[in-house]
């Protein structure tokens, strides 16, 4: 006999949920073997525009705990004040001056990976990027140096 209550809500709720609480929401999406090529796990905002006047992010291949931190620290950043430029390198997001991107992301094209935040915005067009990680060389995915065990992991959907 199991006496818990039942914490079961749908799903629009949870998200719901999330941005009153936040002020935005993290969907993660689990990666996908059934595609060619494989599609790894992703995380992405919902609402970080109307919170920070910033366009939502999308991180792939990080698991959802490490995305969500990486992502809590750049809301962190934003709703602090700081202006994060959008397109170009930059320093100071990871330890030893590793380099990031935030790279703009055609939604139009790339829409069917973004369901649950495009539900969430009735359809409205939205500003999103993906925010490009190193390697642990410091290598970024579109240059020559970049591990190619984890290429798979990080697609760049991005553009910059």
């Amino acid at each position: 006999m199991n006496d818990l209550p039942d914490f079961r809500i749908p799903h629009a709720e949870k998200i719901e949920w999330m941005i009153e609480t936040k002020g935005y929401a993290i969907e993660p999406v689990a990666a996908r073997a059934d595609t060619e090529p494989p599609m790894p796990g992703y995380c992405y905002t919902i609402g970080l525009a109307e919170l920070a006047g910033f366009p939502d992010i999308v991180v792939f291949g990080l698991t959802p705990v490490a995305a969500s931190g990486l992502i809590g620290m750049v809301v962190d950043f934003l709703v602090g004040g700081t202006q994060i430029p959008i397109g170009v390198e930059i320093t100071g997001l990871y330890d030893s001056g590793l380099r990031a991107v935030f790279a703009e992301v055609d939604v139009e094209q790339w829409g069917a990976l973004f369901m649950t935040g495009i539900a969430w915005r009735r359809g409205d067009a939205f500003d999103l990027v993906q925010l490009i990680w190193p390697d642990r060389n410091g290598f970024l995915p579109y240059e020559a140096g970049f591990d190619q065990r984890v290429q798979h992991a990080q697609p760049v959907i991005g553009t910059f």
